[in-house]
């Protein structure tokens, strides 16, 4: 089928990329995933973040940082636009005083996403809303596989007291049986912890764990492969922390860690998800307070591009 049977982005020679609509790449937007194949949908909210807060301003600066993405990958040869329809879907209303509230507005929104058929990709937002979005997954897909790339587990059972932030989501989601134990990858782990054994939770569940150090000098291609081979078939989620990149890369975010991954291994990371049944992914906590020159929004807006060239159909 030829490009002009689905929706493109609007292109920087018919309009400025600085004029336009303030969507994800310009598209074109609608109210809701009817008709679409794939779907960009914003989540801004900072309230289960426990550090420096911005990220509720997350999803508009990562669309307004979206309008230098063009529609051809140079790289892979991906032409997403060519075979899918996508659109932007706006934000989901969450309820900014009501973290609880919020969870099960996020999952009735996503039921409603998957409904359709689409396949949503997220703009974030903090980690917090990865744990609703599985809720919804489970229930089209039944347990899924999961590539989660972070600085942090998010594996607490709680923080202060409380079951649900965003450093809780993916010990809820084994609560919830949201996942396929031995299919769940989490990389680029590091920092300071509270014992020796606070990712060892996570090996315990059958997660597997690398840390960044593991990363360090070298090309992360072969463990794609290995994810590849181990997630087979399996419906798997993509969830994709801008912190898991090293703060001289992405300094906007609110949990910075130094020693992390570089925007070459995350594209490695994105684009080795090639082949796999992705029914979904999310970038989350970008902070713009904190990412004065917009470059931390930038990279979270080609890393949900590049989510986009690697959905099956693409």
């Amino acid at each position: 089928m030829g490009s002009d049977t689905f929706n493109q982005p609007l292109g920087g020679n018919t309009m400025a990329r600085f004029g336009g609509p303030a969507t994800m790449m310009r598209l074109p937007t609608q109210d809701t995933a009817e008709g679409l194949d794939a779907c960009f949908v914003g989540i801004p909210m900072d309230i289960g973040t426990s550090n420096r807060s911005g990220t509720r301003h997350g999803p508009r600066q990562i669309r307004a940082e979206s309008c230098m993405l063009r529609p051809y990958n140079m790289a892979t040869g991906a032409a997403p636009f060519d075979r899918l329809q996508v659109a932007d879907i706006g934000d989901v209303a969450i309820n900014t005083f009501n973290l609880q509230t919020t969870i099960d507005i996020i999952t009735q929104a996503y039921d409603d996403i998957l409904a359709h058929n689409a396949i949503p990709l997220t703009l974030g937002g903090d980690h917090t809303l990865t744990y609703p979005v599985l809720r919804a997954m489970a229930k089209k897909h039944g347990p899924v596989a999961l590539i989660h790339v972070d600085a942090h587990a998010d594996i607490n059972d709680e923080m202060f007291g409380e079951k649900i932030a965003h450093g809780t989501p993916f010990r809820r989601a084994v609560d919830d049986n949201l996942l396929v134990n031995d299919k769940v990858f989490q990389i680029g782990l590091r920092g300071t912890g509270y014992s020796a054994e606070d990712f060892n939770w996570s090996r315990e569940q059958g997660f597997e764990v690398v840390p960044a150090e593991d990363c360090w000098h070298k090309s992360l291609n072969s463990l794609m492969e290995r994810v590849r081979r181990k997630i087979g078939d399996t419906p798997v989620y993509l969830t994709y922390d801008i912190d898991s990149l090293d703060p001289a890369f992405a300094p906007g975010t609110g949990t910075v860690e130094i020693g992390g991954l570089t925007t070459i291994q995350a594209l490695e990371i994105v684009r080795g998800c090639k082949g796999l049944n992705l029914v979904g992914g999310d970038l989350v906590e970008v902070s713009p307070p904190y990412d004065p020159s917009g470059n931390t929004a930038l990279i979270g807006a080609n890393l949900l591009y590049e989510m986009l060239c690697v959905l099956p159909g693409v």
